[in-house]
């Protein structure tokens, strides 16, 4: 390919922002650009990961330069997602899956460098230049520059804000002209653009893609498992998800499926290829889009039904699976997967004849749901008792019985959005029975006494799961055994933030369309 223009279209497709496209046309018009893309070793990878693979494709068509950058110690920096002794067993899962997704969709490997991070990064010349930058750059700097992507709590660990600018000395030290990535990253190439001249080095290229959503429509996360398709998930795994997934008629927004039609299916296709809908005559017959913009003005005129696209959606994401499925069929593969991403160990049985041992007490042992109230009255037998009906996604409303009469108004009840405590023993509360608890912030000074239900992040829906960051694994009991006080055990570690952010130990609690707030009170205690 030789046009520039060609080439620059190629470049900038589906790209939400780009900064400094000036520099861009200079280097373009000279020779091909050089771009890395890294990505942290952390979680398994998933089918979003398409979405900055199929970019890569397109870097690759354009004649670009490209290194794929594994960012072993930016993993472990962001406050320890990944423990250092699966640092290396999780580099290496995501080198071979990363080139099975680029085998997948035809890009050869020859034109592509793999680098880990720690193969420079801890050279002498490196580290001189992360002491360089630390004395440059503000700790407020810092801290803004990752709030996006590092982990944020309320009393930070200095690596958390080392991140961002070892990101930031990965473009000098990769000897590239463009650093690509999600837009969540802007804050980080900003920082970069100010802090690099600054040492000496020349301000960057950075290519943002926008953030797609999930199937559950917020961010696709590999810490909500419904919310995303994992590489090894299996035809029926991968039709039960898509089953799940949020897909509202006519919503073109929130639309999980759609924005992977149009980031990663539409690039894919060959020349003339159709995105093609089976459909019986009963329905309409067949359809066939050329671009994406087509397939999106029929569904948002409702002349797509959601369930004939799944069906579609289904279809391209087995064809882009199954390559990768038939990779990590080898035993070795295989062995390398469950090494590197242990299933969590379930708790022992406790043994009747030894009283000493211990069980495992872990906030994913709690079943925490977003409820929305549809009744509320006040408790025939107690003036400061509400009796509500809550949708928590089930069949009926739970009666549920919570002492807020005396802190929430009736009429600021009625159709609230809450957090429910849903797996605690059903007990009566004068007279009527109570199936769970609604947490709430609360304090007391001088006799006073404060109250907020948490609120869940905009975007939330009766039933979503709530969960605590890096406690996502493992299934909540069926029932709380009161005699063995699991939730009193961990309630006194759930508090809010100075920042009114839900927390149990300074993880945060969340739902697959963000976090749990408090209104107003902050640094106090869930109850």
């Amino acid at each position: 390919m030789s046009s520039f223009t060609e080439k620059k279209n190629l470049i900038l497709r589906n790209l939400q922002e780009v900064l400094g496209e000036d520099k861009l046309d200079v280097i373009l018009k000279e020779r091909d650009l050089k771009i890395y893309w890294g990505t942290a070793t952390t979680g398994r990878p998933h089918i979003a990961y398409f979405v900055p693979i199929s970019k890569i494709a397109d870097y690759l068509k354009a004649g670009c330069e490209v290194t794929v950058l594994f960012a072993d110690l930016h993993a472990y920096l962001d406050n320890m997602k990944a423990p250092w002794e699966l640092l290396e067993l999780r580099v290496q899962y995501y080198e071979h899956s990363i080139k099975a997704m680029l085998t997948s969709i035809g890009v050869s490997l020859d034109k592509l460098k793999f680098v880990r991070g720690t193969e420079y990064q801890l050279s002498k010349e490196y580290t001189m230049d992360v002491y360089r930058l630390s004395s440059s750059i503000t700790e407020h700097d810092a801290k803004k520059a990752g709030a996006e992507v590092v982990k944020q709590v309320d009393n930070p660990l200095l690596s958390g804000l080392l991140y961002p600018g070892l990101q930031a000395l990965d473009e000098e030290y990769l000897k590239v002209d463009a650093q690509f990535g999600g837009v969540d990253q802007r804050k980080i190439f900003t920082m970069s653009e100010k802090y690099l001249p600054q040492l000496g080095y020349a301000k960057r290229i950075h290519l943002m893609n926008p953030m797609v959503p999930g199937l559950a429509g917020g961010k696709m996360s590999s810490s909500e498992v419904d919310s995303k398709i994992d590489l090894l998930d299996s035809p029926a795994t991968v039709k039960k998800k898509l089953k799940k997934a949020f897909c509202e008629p006519g919503n073109i927004v929130e639309n999980g499926l759609l924005a992977f039609a149009k980031h990663v299916i539409f690039g894919l296709f060959e020349p003339n290829e159709k995105f093609k809908v089976s459909r019986n005559e009963a329905n309409g017959g067949d359809l066939n889009f050329s671009t994406y913009e087509d397939l999106e003005i029929c569904f948002s005129e409702q002349k797509l039904h959601p369930a004939d696209l799944k069906a579609s959606i289904e279809f391209y994401i087995n064809r882009l699976l199954d390559p990768i499925r038939q990779i990590f069929d080898k035993p070795e593969l295989q062995k390398l997967v469950a090494n590197a991403y242990p299933a969590p160990v379930k708790p022992k049985k406790t043994d009747k004849n030894n009283t000493n041992q211990q069980e495992e007490i872990s906030p994913s042992r709690l079943d925490i749901r977003v409820g929305k109230i549809v009744e509320v009255s006040k408790h025939p037998e107690a003036d400061a008792l509400y009796v509500e009906k809550i949708d928590l996604g089930e069949e009926q409303p739970r009666t549920i019985v919570s002492g807020l009469v005396n802190y929430v108004p009736i009429n600021e009840m009625q159709d609230r959005l809450v957090v429910v405590l849903c797996n605690l023993k059903p007990a009566k509360m004068r007279g009527i029975e109570s199936s769970g608890m609604v947490l709430c912030a609360s304090i007391e000074n001088n006799g006073i006494k404060s109250v907020e239900p948490l609120e869940p992040t905009e975007g939330s829906k009766p039933g979503d799961k709530v969960f605590v960051e890096s406690y996502e694994q493992g299934e909540p009991d069926k029932i709380l055994n009161p005699k063995k006080k699991i939730w009193e055990q961990l309630q006194v570690d759930f508090k809010v933030s100075n920042s009114c952010e839900a927390q149990w130990k300074s993880n945060n609690l969340m739902t697959n369309a963000g976090k749990i707030l408090s209104k107003s009170l902050k640094n106090v205690n869930i109850a």
